[in-house]
């Protein structure tokens, strides 16, 4: 049977994958210069990545149970990651929409930014998942 409180569970790799091999790619990128597929597949798994975190972190919202004691200690570091993690996905996907949109690929200042706001968001979801793991083997899951 599928219950909503499924969702969140089933959603949370996608963030976590999208992100951290979007990241990878512009990663190589900079040691790659003529490689320009590798930034543009880079950005599309930003915008991805931004997406899947918005709807990931929304169904941890509405389909979670609030906890209590330790583990709600660790699900209160996990909400906060996870919100910190959207924001800087959101922070990112706009600069470089705003870059490809309005053409200015020389202006290194701005894709600079956006790259360094992408290292953070990646690794900022990767705190989020660590915490997301603990709560379920640690609190959810019976040894």
């Amino acid at each position: 049977m599928f219950a909503l409180s499924h969702m969140h569970p089933m959603l949370v790799h996608f963030p976590i994958a999208l992100i951290a091999t979007g990241f990878l790619l512009e990663l190589i990128y900079l040691f790659r210069k003529k490689e320009v597929c590798l930034t543009k597949a880079g950005y599309y798994l930003l915008i991805l990545g931004a997406l899947a975190t918005v709807i990931t972190w929304l169904s941890g919202i509405f389909f979670t149970a609030e906890m209590e004691g330790t583990a709600g200690q660790v699900l209160e570091t996990h909400e906060l990651m996870a919100t910190v993690t959207v924001l800087l996905m959101i922070i990112a996907a706009a600069i470089r929409i705003y870059v490809a949109v309005k053409k200015k690929d020389s202006d290194k200042k701005l894709k600079n930014i956006a790259f360094i706001v992408y290292a953070l968001a990646t690794i900022s979801v990767m705190i989020t998942g660590f915490f997301g793991g603990t709560l379920v083997y640690n609190y959810m899951i019976p040894l």
